[in-house]
């Protein structure tokens, strides 16, 4: 009887109970749940005060307070030196640049510069450095004439790419030659030194036409046309040379010269008169 009373006590004991275990999983929910809701807010505010101009403005004028500091310690602009300009004109050259004395240094960007400076009708490069504490270096390769293009009566100078210099007078450059036709621009360096390779005869050309995008006509300041073949142009030009000079064809009364055919020379005169020549040049005929 006594051993059950004592066991019916035991079970009526009340159970220690232990402590609930931690639920890691929820934790890192929540956590990354609270966290992923502050980025997207700390996201929205930052767009809202990049958006508005806020952020940008405070950083701008972060960089320039700093800039100014380093004015004051000597950073800043004294000097800008120039080298290249031939043509180019200096206020251009120093309104592009956008630099006065006493300008922080830092602040200066020569990349812009020297986009801007490319931009100036005869700068072709530019090279742009600042030369601490306070020098601003500019380096110009200017555009080189190179003839007068005639296109539909109105001239302009080209450079030696082809291009035109759209702010150079052609008045000032009267003594370039003279190209004519549309495509002309394309292949003025060629012409040009074909005409070059015979100087005596190239004293005498007045100006270059473009024919139907093939071929050349040298015009002479007397009048007379040279017609050039459109294949191997230069031989043409040397086997007339070397005729003019032997024989004085030019003193005549001629007002073509015709060598687009390759075995034969065609000279044609004022009053209709055509003769023909075949000369040997390096034992080919011409």
């Amino acid at each position: 009887m006594s051993n059950n009373k004592k066991t019916a006590h035991r079970r009526k004991r009340p159970q220690k109970r232990g402590k609930t275990p931690f639920r890691d999983t929820n934790w890192r929910k929540v956590f990354w749940g609270t966290a992923a809701g502050s980025l997207v807010a700390t996201i929205g505010l930052v767009t809202v005060l990049w958006t508005n101009g806020w952020i940008p403005e405070k950083i701008n004028q972060g960089v320039e307070d700093f800039h100014g500091m380093m004015a004051d310690t000597g950073l800043s602009v004294e000097d800008v030196l120039v080298e290249g300009r031939k043509r180019s004109n200096a206020a251009a050259i120093l309104s592009k640049l956008d630099v006065e004395r006493g300008t922080p240094i830092l602040s200066f960007s020569p990349e812009q510069a020297k986009a801007e400076l490319e931009e100036l009708p005869w700068v072709q490069r530019a090279i742009v450095e600042r030369r601490l504490p306070n020098v601003i270096y500019v380096k110009l390769e200017e555009r080189e004439p190179l003839a007068l293009w005639q296109e539909k009566g109105v001239l302009h100078v080209i450079d030696q790419s082809g291009e035109v210099i759209a702010s150079a007078k052609a008045s000032k450059f009267s003594k370039l030659p003279l190209i004519v036709g549309p495509d002309a621009p394309d292949h003025a360096r060629e012409v040009l030194a074909l005409i070059e390779s015979e100087p005596e005869l190239g004293n005498r050309v007045k100006a270059a036409v473009r024919v139907s995008g093939r071929r050349w006509n040298i015009r002479l300041n007397n009048g007379v046309d040279v017609q050039l073949p459109e294949e191997d142009a230069n031989d043409a030009w040397s086997f007339f040379a070397r005729i003019e000079r032997d024989e004085g064809v030019l003193e005549r009364d001629v007002i073509v010269v015709d060598l687009r055919l390759r075995d034969r020379l065609i000279v044609r005169t004022s009053g209709g008169s055509e003769k023909n020549k075949t000369k040997k040049v390096k034992g080919k005929k011409t």
